[in-house]
Formats: C-alpha cells, sequence, structure tokens
C-alpha cells in the first residue's frame, strides 16, 4: 500500500522513534521533582525546547508543549482574545483556515464576538494588503500554507501590516513547520508534530515576548501556564528529534517532490479528460498536490484507488457524512466533485508516482462508466427553447452530469435550470460552467421552495 495522505498524519520519523523507544526509559518521571530521575526528565524536557524554539525561530520560554495541534490553536486564539479582550472583540481570519481555528471562531461569535472572514482567490490565497484589521481588532489568524490545496500565504507582509497596527497574528504553521520557519514578525505560532512525522499527542504553540495573553483555564505551573497537565515527555522528545531530522532532510527533498508534483500537476490534465487543478502552482508546499475530476463519485474514487493501492484524501462533499464540500474549495469557488488529494511522503520513490498516474485513468474511467458518463456533452437531441432538470434528491456528481447530458439539447443562448437540493451543487455548477465554457446566469429558490434552480445559459 502507497500513502499518499501525509497531510493528514506522516508515519513516525525513524529518527523520532528511536528518540521515543530511549525517552521511554530515561524520560517518565515528573520534571518538576528535584531527585535524579526528575532531573533527568527535566533535562530532556529543557533541550526538547531549545531545538524546538531554535526550529520554530522563539525563545525557548516563549514555546510551550501541548497535548495536539488543535488543543494549540484553541489554546492561543483564546488566550490571545482574553489577553486583548479590552482593546475589542474583533477576530480576523482567512476562509481556507483549518476546521480548529473556525470552530474556534464560531465559539468567540457565540459568545458575542465579532468574527471576520477574509475571502481568498481561486488559488486559495489571501491578498497580502486584503487583511483589514481595526482599533478594536484583538486577533488575525492566517495559515502558513493551506492543508487541502498546498497554496502558501503571504504571512510576512499580513504580519508586518499587523505589526504596523498593533494586532497580533496567529500564524498555523502545522502543514509548514517541518520544511522552514515561518517569516515575518509573528505573535503566535501553533503546529502539530503528527504532520512532520512526530507522534501523535504532542503540539506546539509559540507566544512570543510582549504578546498579551491571558489562559482561559485554570492556572496551572506547567508550561509557563498555557497547557495545564503533566508533559508528555518522551513523545515530546520523538516530535523535536523527528522536527530535526525532517529539517536537515528538507531542502533537498523539497526539491525533489516539487519535481513529482509538478509531473502530477501537468500530467492529470493530459491523461484524464475534464479535470481542474486547484491551487497556486509556484507558491505552494513542496509535497502537495489537488485535482478535481468532473463526473465522478468522490466517495468511489477513493475506494477504487485504495483497491490499486493507493491511499489519497478528498474534499469532496460525496466522501463526507455531513454531505457538503469542503469548505476551502468552497471559498475558493472551484470544482469539488471527484476531488483528490495527494501529499507525498518524503522518500517516495518515482516509480510508485508513475504507477499512480497510470492507475489514475483507469480508475476515472471505470467510475465514470458506471455513472452512465462518456466525458462529453450528448447533444445533437431535438433542440427546445429551454429545459428545465429535476435533480432534487439526487446527490452529486449527479446534477453535473445530467446538465453535461443535455446542454447541447438547447440553443445557443437558450437557458438550462437545473433543480438541486445538494449544497455541493452550489459550487460544482458554476465551476462546471467555467471549465465547460458555458454561462452561469445564477440561482433562485426552486418551485414551492424545493431546493434551488440553477440556471446555465449555453454559449456553444
Amino acid at each position: 500500500m502507497t500513502n499518499f495522505d501525509v497531510a493528514s498524519a506522516a508515519p513516525l520519523h525513524p529518527v523520532g522513534r528511536q528518540a521515543l523507544l530511549a525517552a521511554l526509559d530515561e524520560g517518565w518521571a515528573d520534571p518538576a521533582r528535584l531527585y535524579r530521575e526528575g532531573r533527568r526528565a527535566r533535562m530532556l524536557l529543557d533541550a526538547a525546547r531549545e531545538a524546538a524554539a531554535d526550529a520554530v525561530g522563539c525563545r525557548p520560554d516563549e514555546l510551550s508543549f501541548t497535548p495536539s495541534g488543535t488543543h494549540a490553536l484553541h489554546t492561543g486564539i483564546a488566550g490571545a482574545l482574553n489577553g486583548r479582550r479590552r482593546v475589542g472583540r474583533q477576530l480576523v481570519v482567512s476562509a481556507v483556515e483549518h476546521s480548529a481555528v473556525l470552530h474556534a471562531a464560531e465559539a468567540h461569535a457565540a459568545a458575542g464576538g465579532e468574527v471576520t472572514e477574509i475571502p481568498v482567490d481561486r488559488t486559495g490565497r489571501v491578498a497580502a494588503d486584503g487583511f483589514p484589521v481595526r482599533d478594536d481588532t484583538a486577533l488575525a489568524c492566517l495559515q502558513s500554507a493551506n492543508h487541502e490545496v498546498g497554496t502558501e500565504q503571504p504571512v510576512a507582509e499580513v504580519a508586518e501590516a499587523c505589526r504596523a497596527a498593533g494586532v497580533p497574528l496567529l500564524v498555523d504553521a502545522a502543514q509548514s513547520l517541518g520544511w522552514g520557519p515561518v517569516a515575518g514578525p509573528w505573535s503566535l505560532l501553533a503546529a502539530s508534530a503528527h504532520k512532520w512525522g512526530g507522534p501523535a499527542g504532542v503540539g506546539l504553540l509559540a507566544v512570543r515576548k510582549g504578546t498579551r495573553f491571558a489562559p482561559v483555564h485554570p492556572a496551572d505551573e506547567r508550561e509557563a501556564g498555557r497547557s495545564p497537565g503533566f508533559e508528555n515527555i518522551p513523545a515530546v522528545v520523538a516530535a523535536v528529534a523527528a522536527l530535526r531530522a525532517v529539517r536537515d532532510e528538507a531542502e533537498d527533498e523539497a526539491g525533489r517532490l516539487r519535481g513529482l508534483v509538478r509531473r502530477i500537476r501537468e500530467r492529470v490534465p493530459e491523461l484524464v479528460p475534464d479535470v481542474e487543478v486547484v491551487g497556486d502552482g509556484e507558491r505552494r508546499l513542496p509535497h502537495l498536490v489537488t485535482f478535481s475530476c468532473l463526473y465522478v463519485d468522490g466517495e468511489t474514487l477513493l475506494h477504487e484507488l485504495d483497491r490499486e493501492g493507493f491511499s489519497v484524501s478528498s474534499g469532496s462533499s460525496c466522501t463526507s457524512s455531513t454531505l457538503t464540500p469542503s469548505h476551502v474549495l468552497r471559498a475558493m469557488g472551484v470544482l469539488s466533485e471527484g476531488n483528490v488529494r495527494v501529499s507525498l511522503p518524503r522518500g517516495v520513490a518515482e516509480d510508485d508516482v508513475e504507477r499512480f498516474l497510470r492507475v489514475l485513468p483507469e480508475v476515472v474511467g471505470r467510475v465514470r462508466a458506471e455513472l452512465g458518463v462518456t466525458g462529453e456533452e450528448r447533444g445533437g437531441g431535438p433542440q427546445t427553447a429551454e429545459l428545465v432538470i429535476d435533480t432534487l434528491g439526487k446527490r452529486c456528481p449527479i446534477p453535473v452530469i445530467e446538465l453535461a447530458k443535455v446542454i447541447g439539447d438547447v440553443p445557443v443562448g437558450s437557458v438550462v435550470t437545473v433543480l438541486s437540493d445538494d449544497e455541493a451543487a452550489r459550487l460544482d455548477i458554476p465551476a462546471w460552467c467555467e471549465m465547460r465554457a458555458q454561462e452561469y446566469v445564477g440561482e433562485q429558490p426552486g418551485p414551492e421552495g424545493r431546493g434551488t434552480a440553477y440556471q446555465v445559459r449555453r454559449r456553444g
């Protein structure tokens, strides 16, 4: 089995594994105790903190270890908002932040705070000058790179603007920290060890000096009061050892993986018809690529790739229990159906990538055939001035498939109306229009309040 989903979790790095086994014997004691075993545990913890701070680019006393990256984000956001509650209640986030950030924003809004969401372009990137902060802005949040499409954000520029306005910026560096430090005068930074090959259950939270920060949980003497509870010293030691190891390999491996990702980005549209490759083509993580396939059921596609020996991820609504498309793809305004996220592991063989490129067209073809799709609009039937397609109760990708089948049955300039109650249609029908050079007219409530009516004008 070939794992192409390390953006979710990377396997434990061999150096991290060795450090974990050694620390299980040496780092089990309470580091707050003065006897020999406690002093040995404290030495391991202090050394790990210094090494992690060096990798992050902060002082050791500014960095705390947390039980997870999500815990670090929630703690960082809550503590910064609480520390600046007299300044104001506005929280600024990008529309493509990790769900952990957006959940924290929802909690802030529910408690009476204000949340401002910053839009992104079709590559998933915020505008460097489009991150507005005000006198009453308590905190701004921006990821260093997107976890679904790989696009890098202009963190340094946004951090400079925030510093000039006196507003702290929290950076979610979970996806990028293993490749290098985050540039710019950020105020808070969070990351998660299992993203770079450390063990699960270890996060980092850095709070630079001068940043107002007031934990919302009861006071605790550990981790500067920011993360209460007994530190998991063996896991922390393993996480930092893995981080140092992947950083040592980062420059050479990043160059190699960029070449493989470029090959995937270029060849997938050549090998598979009706595919949209998403995310910035240049300013991106070296190992991650995402594309969406028209007329494909995402869940079936992932299962078929799994049967062929490839583990990949997806942002398609038809792979989600909520039946809603990825908030990242929705914010970008790109196709969500048949979405595939490939994140290559360090050391991946070139032959594995070539095998994936051989298998993918066959798999997509099988899935489309099961849905009765050839990839071509039907056309050539009796033409009518207007058509209404009722796909109520049918899920992605059926609304788009039915639209593609009949678009040729209306004269150029006429309108096809698609009735759908599938949330993904709101994203996929406009994206289909852009891919197929048709005009998306708009949407309106469906008849008798049932679903939504999406209108498409045939251009040619």
